[in-house]
């Protein structure tokens, strides 16, 4: 499936295709819905978008999440703590989208929460608040059949998942049914594990991108401006998860009311994504 006419693309399939067309490097960011605490989700996501991200990725917490590693289920675990569930991970991309109307959400989480609110109902309620897209991290799309014309109807963007072992006829499979971007996880193992190898991994953008024409974007691994830049230079985009997730952890465990104390706080976060985007941006330039 090739991307949508622009009229009918929504804010992820448009800002990817836009940044394609520009030969422009986009910068996605994960952060754990809640975490450290709720009072910092809004605040970090604009400071975040003013950084210079593209998209956001918002984690939706889960009990047992498969593929993370110990940073991102410490991310999951302190949101849990607040009681963050699905139904408040959509509440907060309400409250974002009451300042931002333009920067793409996608929800990235696992299906067990979806299934308990009803795949309809989720799929109104994710387009009436405001997200764009998913990564369902239990759900390869051998097994969304009906998850696929929901979506569609809603004009929300399943993102699926190619790994390093990851077969030629299953990533043609993968590449066809996802929207927006590839999301290609670039190590063995769960995230935050293992050491970034950048030929191997633009080896494997370059293979994939005989299969389709859609972007392909680079996770795992990407901890800083060098590693940006080192995959930015073979992929589409880069995605900054565990990294990020760790510098979350280490805020304050409520965000102060003054808007200058928040920024102060996150200035950490907000001058290490800067310099990712700077990094990129010179790649886009080039």
């Amino acid at each position: 499936m090739g991307f949508l006419l622009v009229e009918h693309m929504n804010r992820l399939e448009k800002s990817v295709q836009d940044s394609l067309a520009a030969g422009r490097k986009q910068l996605v960011a994960y952060i754990v819905a809640g975490d450290p605490a709720p009072d910092w989700t809004i605040v970090a996501m604009h400071a975040l978008v003013e950084a210079g991200v593209d998209i956001i990725e918002l984690g939706v917490p889960f009990t047992d999440p498969e593929a993370e590693g110990p940073v991102i289920q410490g991310g999951h675990e302190r949101a849990l703590t607040h009681g963050v569930t699905l139904k408040k991970t959509l509440a907060m991309v309400q409250n974002f989208r009451e300042r931002d109307d333009q920067t793409p959400v996608l929800l990235m989480g696992y299906l067990n929460p979806i299934e308990a609110m009803g795949l309809p109902e989720f799929a109104v309620a994710a387009k009436d608040v405001g997200v764009d897209g998913t990564i369902i991290v239990n759900l390869p799309p051998e097994e969304s059949g009906e998850l696929g014309p929901v979506f569609e109807q809603h004009g929300i963007s399943p993102v699926f998942l190619l790994a390093p072992t990851t077969t030629d006829d299953r990533a043609k499979a993968v590449c066809d049914a996802a929207r927006g971007f590839i999301y290609y996880v670039s190590l063995k193992g769960t995230t935050g594990s293992g050491k970034l190898d950048p030929v191997e991994v633009g080896d494997r953008v370059a293979h994939f991108k005989t299969m389709t024409d859609k972007a392909v974007y680079v996770g795992f691994g990407i901890k800083d401006a060098e590693s940006a830049r080192l995959v930015g230079s073979v992929a589409d985009g880069v995605v900054m998860g565990s990294s990020l997730v760790e510098d979350m952890s280490r805020l304050p465990e409520s965000a102060s009311s003054e808007e200058k104390q928040q920024m102060q706080a996150l200035l950490p976060i907000t001058n290490r994504m800067s310099a990712i985007r700077a990094a990129l941006d010179q790649l886009s330039s080039a």
